[in-house]
């Protein structure tokens, strides 16, 4: 998004572990003194400034390692030992993690700090002025602890409730249903009080619609989370969004513009996002770094990158000099399974969101083949002629995974051209051609309107009464309706949708849980044959249980 970020007073020490296993007796770092409390709208979000801080940290790096590797949507592969760290990302797609996985532990980490800030922000506001804007702030909080909650619940199931502050102490694991039910009781307490404003005012914040939106997941997963089936209540959460009039499905034409670097309060679909801006240092959004192909620095500018002023026909890629290119390379890594890409995309091709993809040749803006500078054993590193030294240029093609090259125990593509290659790309994070960092300013949705309705078309085919007239496949038609051309469906079943829901929110965090409750996820897909199903929970990282000697780990671990 196009705006410089609120530098936020840091109200509390950034370092404070706060977990299930954080410290009993800490002094609140605060401006705000006992004699002095926020009294204003404005104070009372400026405290709460670094819980968002926190939150926009996490989001797009480990919480989407998390739930994005570990499904058929997203692999990491290594190349040539690039990007093997310890086979972190490569052991999220098997789906043979253990308690010590760095990015897992992360997201634990992440997910109770922002817990742990949001009670020792209520504390330190206990003591201020009542009024409508400490209600607000005390809801808004609660909210945000509610949504840290569910991440947990989420990846983790049974967890510490340490709701208090200062901490009695570490905390014996709740059920799962316990935390369910913690999060449902505090979403409900709040909304009353959270403020209904859309637009600018609100953006990037916590609201009515965005609690009602987490409501709506909260029900949609009952059965998984806590056993039993709530999908009247998921249908009632998404209703008091539709019936509000605020939100509005993207159209068409301007679908992919809402992931763009220009994205922000105007679009109507967003009910809550997190705002991000290369010049803040903290909280990073590197979709470019990850998803670019490594020759296409250039045609995105990625970090500054830029072509000069030559006629595309002009530029050869993988040179650096002699034709005025400036070619910083994104690192590329991170790739679709063409499983995944040709289930999904292939069928319809009025789908804009086919274009999200980058597969088979690439071509400049004018038309002109991309064409790329390197030698014959710079392209195949398995090239065995003694002319392996000879210059050569290829037009840059994306492939899918070339499963026979690989190195089977590391899932190494090598370290070649062909190599970096392989894997269809997405770009549907458009890259921020004005950033001179890795970082961009595409802010990332979290709960877009197209979710609401397929939640209630969901909830609906599952079991749930239908409202207002909606049906299941109304509802569904009324998305589709704005990505493609094509005729209206006359049906929908629960496949059909698991289907579009793979369709409209690729790289966006939904599909890891998508994949749970559909029954999906113990399927083999990719380089992926584990089946275990205790792994549709994460375990306790080791320094938790290592801190916390009341927490039991999760079972299979």
């Amino acid at each position: 998004m196009k705006k410089n970020l609120k530098q936020f007073i840091i109200v509390i020490a950034a370092g404070l572990f706060m977990s299930s296993c954080h410290k009993i007796e800490v002094t609140p770092n605060s401006l705000y003194t006992e004699n002095v409390f926020p009294k204003t709208d404005a104070e009372f979000q400026s405290v709460m400034g670094t819980i968002y801080t926190n939150l926009r940290g996490h989001y797009s790096l480990g919480y989407w390692f998390a739930q994005e590797l570990s499904s058929d949507e997203s692999i990491l592969p290594v190349y040539g030992g690039n990007w093997f760290d310890g086979q972190g990302y490569i052991q999220l797609h098997r789906h043979d993690w253990n308690k010590d996985h760095g990015w897992i532990t992360t997201v634990w980490n992440d997910a109770n700090t922002i817990a742990g800030l949001c009670n020792q922000t209520m504390y330190i506001f206990k003591s201020a002025p009542e009024g409508d804007s400490k209600n607000t702030a005390i809801a808004e909080l609660k909210t945000l602890r509610a949504f840290a909650y569910w991440e947990l619940l989420d990846m983790f199931g049974n967890v510490p409730l340490d709701t208090l502050y200062p901490s009695p102490g570490v905390q014996a694991k709740a059920t799962r249903a316990q935390v369910f039910a913690f999060v449902e009781s505090e979403l409900k307490a709040a909304l009353p009080y959270l403020k209904t404003a859309t637009g600018s005012s609100t953006y990037g914040k916590v609201t009515k619609w965005m609690a009602n939106a987490l409501l709506a997941k909260l029900y949609l997963n009952a059965e998984v989370y806590a056993g039993s089936p709530k999908y009247n209540e998921a249908i009632a959460a998404c209703d008091a969004i539709i019936s509000s009039g605020n939100f509005a499905v993207e159209a068409r034409g301007t679908y992919l513009n809402q992931f763009a670097p220009t994205n922000g309060p105007a679009f109507k679909e967003f009910v809550f996002a997190i705002p991000y801006d290369p010049a803040t240092s903290n909280g990073y959004l590197f979709h470019g770094r990850y998803d670019l192909n490594r020759n296409l620095g250039i045609k995105y500018r990625y970090s500054g990158s830029t072509p000069g002023n030559y006629s595309f026909n002009q530029i050869i890629l993988n040179q650096t000099s002699g034709n005025g290119l400036i070619n910083a390379k994104p690192s590329g890594p991170r790739a679709t399974l063409s499983s995944f890409y040709n289930s999904y995309f292939k069928a319809d091709a009025n789908d804009i969101r086919n274009n999200q993809w980058l597969v088979g040749n690439q071509f400049w803006s004018d038309g002109s083949p991309m064409m790329v500078s390197t030698t014959k054993k710079g392209y195949d590193q398995f090239y065995a002629g003694a002319d392996g030294g000879t210059a050569i240029t290829y037009q840059l093609y994306i492939d899918s995974i070339i499963t026979a090259r690989l190195a089977p125990a590391s899932i190494d593509c090598g370290n070649d051209e062909i190599a970096w290659n392989m894997g269809i790309r997405n770009i549907k994070f458009l890259p921020d051609a004005n950033s001179s960092s890795r970082n961009q300013s595409n802010d990332a949705p979290i709960f877009r309107y197209s979710d609401i309705l397929l939640m209630k078309a969901e909830a609906i085919l599952r079991g749930g009464t239908a409202t207002s007239g909606h049906t299941a496949l109304s509802l569904t038609n009324m998305v589709r309706s704005n990505r493609t051309t094509s005729a209206a469906w006359a049906t929908v079943t629960l496949d059909d949708l698991y289907a579009e829901r793979a369709r409209e929110f690729t790289w966006e965090c939904w599909r890891r849980n998508d994949m749970i409750r559909f029954g999906k996820y113990e399927t083999a897909y990719g380089f992926k044959t584990n089946a275990d199903t205790y792994r549709r929970i994460f375990p306790i990282p080791t320094a938790a249980m290592n801190t916390n000697p009341k927490l039991v780990q999760n079972p299979g671990y």
